[in-house]
């Protein structure tokens, strides 16, 4: 089973029905860059009238992580991921649809190299910026994950 938006966008529904329920979806993929997107609304919003900054961790996050996703299921080995740490910066309020973008794929494919000729885990840090509909910045997530092959 391959990655694309459409088993991605279900595997949301199925397994993380709060970032679903939340309007996270993923909007494209390739092997380098991964794009998802979240519209400001009633249902995930802040008592400040822009998007709780949660709602916005879980689709810059899937950003990285369907990326991941992707090169694990490339490598066809069976690799554990993990998000280790993460760290966030807001710099405008997140109001109207929001498009959060990873473009490190080919260092995640270098990362699970490493970690199958290694045999030993590996962490790799992965930046995804989210945009307003002008295409402004408003916040920049980094999260550290963990990779590891599996005997």
């Amino acid at each position: 089973m391959g990655v694309s938006t459409f088993k991605i966008n279900l595997f949301l529904f199925l397994k993380l029905p709060a970032a679903f329920w939340c309007g996270v979806r993923l909007i494209s993929i390739n092997n380098h860059q991964c794009t998802t997107s979240v519209k400001h609304r009633w249902f995930n919003q802040n008592p400040f009238n822009s998007m709780y900054f949660a709602v916005q961790a879980m689709a810059a996050e899937l950003s990285t992580g369907a990326l991941v996703m992707q090169s694990i299921k490339t490598s066809e080995k069976k690799i554990s991921m993990l998000v280790a740490r993460n760290t966030c910066v807001f710099t405008k309020k997140a109001t109207g649809r929001i498009i959060f973008t990873c473009n490190e794929g080919q260092q995640i494919e270098e990362t699970i190299q490493k970690a199958i000729n290694s045999g030993e885990g590996q962490t790799i840090w992965l930046k995804s910026i989210g945009t307003n509909e002008k295409g402004e910045v408003v916040s920049e997530m980094d999260f550290e994950w963990t990779l590891k092959c599996k005997n």
